[in-house]
């Protein structure tokens, strides 16, 4: 019997036959090496290990300095509103009084225009108060929500210092030198928040 016979059952394919007569050993149906660049096995790699948090960018914690000082400013200007609204509304009686007293002192303004007057003075005494108490809240309620609030905090700022700077502008006009310190606050306040800072902190991201 002869293992050379291509008829014999017996013997080694004719691939390996042929590949033992070179000197090769046959390697039985596995192969020879793993193919290049490849993990081996037939399992696809694992997939690159992200850093801690998914690669985000990191999320500022420490409100910027200047935003800071725009929250103060905030609420101080607020706070001086709430002293003269207060004033304003306790002075209106007072007020009242003096016109009074200023319209009786003319014979030719009868005692219903004069309770008209007064009434129309107290009348705006009051609103003008608590149009401050107003702006005052606005102030106070931006100012707060600066820590965590997002955009809608930063439009609020900026209108709010907006309205006093023009308001400030208005006073100044009318000879108002303590006008003059809204003023800069005011235009302080758009300036923090509207700049790269402010940008900054309003538009943190949120995880």
């Amino acid at each position: 019997m002869s293992f050379g016979d291509p008829n014999n059952p017996y013997g080694p394919p004719q691939g390996q036959q042929h590949g033992q007569q070179h000197g090769q050993q046959p390697n039985y149906g596995y192969p020879q090496q793993q193919p290049q660049g490849g993990p081996g096995y037939g399992y696809p790699s694992a997939p690159p290990v992200q850093p801690y948090g998914g690669g985000h960018a990191p999320v500022p914690s420490v409100m910027p300095g200047t935003v800071k000082a725009a929250r103060v400013m905030l609420f101080v200007l607020g706070a001086c509103q709430i002293i003269g609204g207060v004033l304003m509304i306790a002075a209106s009686s007072w007020f009242a009084d003096y016109i009074e007293d200023e319209v009786n002192s003319d014979p030719t303004i009868s005692a219903q225009d004069a309770e008209t007057v007064t009434n129309i003075g107290a009348g705006l005494m009051i609103g003008l108060g608590v149009i401050f108490l107003a702006f005052a809240f606005w102030a106070i309620f931006t100012g707060v929500k600066f820590a965590t609030g997002r955009g809608g905090a930063r439009v609020s700022a900026i209108v709010y210092g907006s309205v006093v700077t023009l308001a400030s502008v208005i006073n100044l006009l009318g000879a108002n030198i303590f006008a003059l310190i809204s003023l800069v606050l005011g235009i302080l306040i758009i300036v923090f928040c509207a700049n790269k800072n402010g940008s900054y902190w309003f538009n943190r991201p949120r995880y």
